[in-house]
């Protein structure tokens, strides 16, 4: 700790993210990285903006970006929001919109960058339990006949859980928290949930976010959007332009346009890291497994009869990283990234020298 530091600097307990080792040869299960590459029509319009354009500044607006999106989800490019992958535009939106007297309301099991922006922004907070099978009930997120209940943020599906909610509870949290804004993170949604993005047109409380980063095989680029009424997105803007007004270079704003209209393409990557899911979700139930059921593009499993942290650490030793959660009520449990076939393939392999 420095004495320069400030009270909020010192009081942070900053997030942590997945480990990104340097050794060679690890089948790596521990990031939810897409096991296969950007689209070709990605790399070649990364490769085409690569001239003397680059001496300017990006477009300020990311115009072609928010048109792109808008087409792909049938919204006004003025509902769009881009940023810097969607852990900006997250962080965006917990001070443009989350921040009120009453506190942020999420689920007690879910992405740890949350409780992170709150103690950055000062946000008070109100965690909402799971139920003892790791879902989110929307009922526990209605306000009842009070007033005075506070914004809501969830992640759908939920990470590090993986489980989704359908469509129709998403609308029912919506609507009851009708003076409130409700954020709904959907970074894994491409991978077997039912996205939000239709309700927008109904509620102007909710906003949606995403991110290239999973399902377009773009974690390396850093773009993420979020789609809500132009007055949620305007808001968005103020915060944007009022710290970094040039959030999304040249190239991935090229990258991110192509990979946005190469439908095929994204949707043969999700087919495919979907179909191996299944097949490892299998597997595992086969070494007696307990497996949450998946809508990303990762598994949430413990073993009945073998710990956790010692499981991903002979796993480790076999070269296979997987990501333990230190964290009541999951430290039993692993999150496993659906790689490829081959990589999966590996990791049963290993399972089974350990289970012997």
């Amino acid at each position: 700790m420095s004495r320069f530091w400030s009270p909020v600097v010192a009081g942070l307990s900053p997030y942590v993210p997945g480990e990104q080792p340097k050794l060679r040869n690890l089948v790596k299960l521990n990031t939810n990285e897409n096991p296969y590459g950007p689209s070709p029509k990605v790399l070649e319009a990364i490769r085409a903006a690569c001239d003397d354009s680059l001496r300017l500044y990006p477009d300020p607006g990311a115009e072609q970006l928010r048109q792109a999106i808008g087409r792909r989800y049938g919204v006004e490019p003025a509902q769009v929001f881009v940023g810097n992958g969607s852990d900006e535009v997250l962080a965006l939106a917990f001070q443009a919109l989350l921040n009120h007297d009453a506190p942020l309301r999420f689920p007690d099991i879910t992405y740890s960058f949350y409780p992170v922006y709150c103690g950055l922004y000062g946000i008070r907070q109100q965690t909402v339990p799971l139920t003892t099978d790791f879902r989110i009930d929307p009922a526990d997120y209605l306000p009842g006949a009070g007033k005075g209940a506070g914004p809501v943020i969830l992640p759908n599906p939920n990470a590090p859980t993986g489980r989704a909610l359908p469509l129709g509870d998403i609308e029912r949290i919506v609507a009851a928290n009708p003076d409130v804004v409700v954020v709904v993170d959907e970074a894994y949604i491409d991978f077997g949930g039912e996205s939000a993005v239709p309700l927008v047109a109904r509620h102007d409380n909710l906003l949606v976010i995403q991110t290239l980063s999973k399902s377009r095989s773009l974690a390396g680029l850093r773009v993420g959007y979020a789609i809500g009424s132009t007055a949620l997105i305007e808001g968005l803007d103020r915060v944007k332009n009022s710290f970094n007004s040039y959030p999304i270079d040249r190239l991935a704003l090229a990258g991110a346009v192509a990979a946005i209209e190469d439908d095929a393409y994204f949707q043969q990557t999700c087919a495919a890291v979907v179909r191996t899911r299944d097949a490892l979700t299998a597997d595992l139930h086969g070494f007696g497994f307990e497996v949450l059921p998946s809508a990303a593009n990762f598994v949430f499993a413990r073993h009945p009869g073998r710990d956790a942290a010692q499981l991903a650490a002979a796993l480790r030793q076999e070269g296979i990283i997987v990501r333990h959660f230190r964290h009541p009520r999951i430290d039993q449990f692993l999150r496993i990234s659906v790689g490829t076939d081959a990589e999966c393939h590996s990791l049963v392999q290993a399972l089974k020298g350990i289970f012997g």
